[in-house]
């Protein structure tokens, strides 16, 4: 995945840029096509804004976050992403395990688990 950073009226230290880069290499372990990641971090007066870009196959996400320090926004910024991430990446995998049934549960009806009058273990 390639990262590109960009500072909008600022700069950002080394530190911050690596805690950045390490952040947003995590995300590659919710989908394994992210082709680029883009942060673009803006300073206006006291804010500091954190924009990220992911691109994948036929997917473009998208989170931006406002804060007083940059780090502060850069990780709010990857907390939502990563949130998104995880939305999609369920939905990927429900559509290849089959049908789902109207209420979003399983076509058995009950998702799975055990009936509700019944605890599992006891006897």
């Amino acid at each position: 995945m390639q990262i590109l950073t960009t500072t909008r009226h600022c700069e950002l230290d080394q530190e911050v840029r690596l805690h950045a880069q390490r952040r947003l290499e995590k995300l590659e372990k919710f989908a394994r096509d992210i082709h680029e990641a883009h942060l673009v971090v803006t300073a206006e007066g006291y804010r500091h804004s954190a924009e990220i870009t992911l691109r994948l196959n036929h997917h473009e996400l998208v989170s931006r976050e406002e804060s007083t320090e940059p780090k502060v926004a850069i990780d709010l910024a990857t907390d939502r992403l990563e949130r998104q991430l995880r939305r999609f990446k369920e939905k990927r995998v429900g559509r290849k395990r089959g049908p789902r049934g109207t209420d979003g549960r399983g076509v058995a009806g009950n998702g799975g688990q055990a009936p509700a009058d019944e605890s599992p273990g006891e006897d």
